[in-house]
């Protein structure tokens, strides 16, 4: 298999070089997968502005679509990210478990918003109608059903960058399910 490398700032266009030197401010540090984005003129600045854009699926709500994404496409790298961010937005390890396996019974709205973006990335976005219903009765509105599209849209992006170059993690790995 052909190694993606994770390029360094001085591998990557003064554009890019700029968006370094803004998350390393922010966060720190460039996180690989946001690094690898660089290899393209414009991939990073564009996922940046998608991935920072307005949504009404904000916090804990935002993390249980995070989460649910990765875990059903198998993206360890995102797993390990929206884990610790996951925490960060009031999450406990048992409920950043139940989350990944599609449900969360600790919430009756992030419940349906678990179950429905579970079948909505299952089913290549043809959601059973009953889930969507279900989601609609439980408090979210239609806004808050496009935004759950936008933001798998978002996380399928990084899980198949990941799954497709597989750089490394640098975040802690996430817990496995438990079986």
């Amino acid at each position: 298999m052909t190694t993606i490398n994770v390029p360094t700032r001085e591998e990557v266009s003064p554009a890019n070089q700029a968006i370094f030197d803004k998350l390393k401010g922010s966060l720190g540090m460039v996180p690989n997968l946001y690094a690898t984005l660089a290899h393209s003129e414009h991939a990073l600045g564009n996922y940046l502005a998608f991935q920072n854009a307005k949504s009404s699926i904000v916090g804990k709500a935002r993390e249980v679509v995070n989460l649910v994404v990765s875990q059903v496409n198998a993206c360890e790298y995102c797993l390990a990210a929206h884990t610790v961010i996951g925490k960060m937005s009031g999450l406990t390890d048992e409920q950043i478990l139940e989350v990944r396996a599609g449900t969360a019974g600790f919430d009756a709205k992030l419940d349906a918003l678990a179950r429905l973006t579970r079948n909505i990335v299952l089913n290549r976005g043809h959601a059973d109608p009953a889930l969507v219903d279900a989601f609609i009765a439980a408090g979210w509105g239609k806004a808050n059903l496009v935004d759950v599209v936008v933001l798998i849209g978002d996380k399928t992006v990084t899980n198949y960058l990941h799954g497709t170059t597989q750089v490394p993690v640098d975040f802690p790995a996430a817990p496995a399910l438990p079986v």
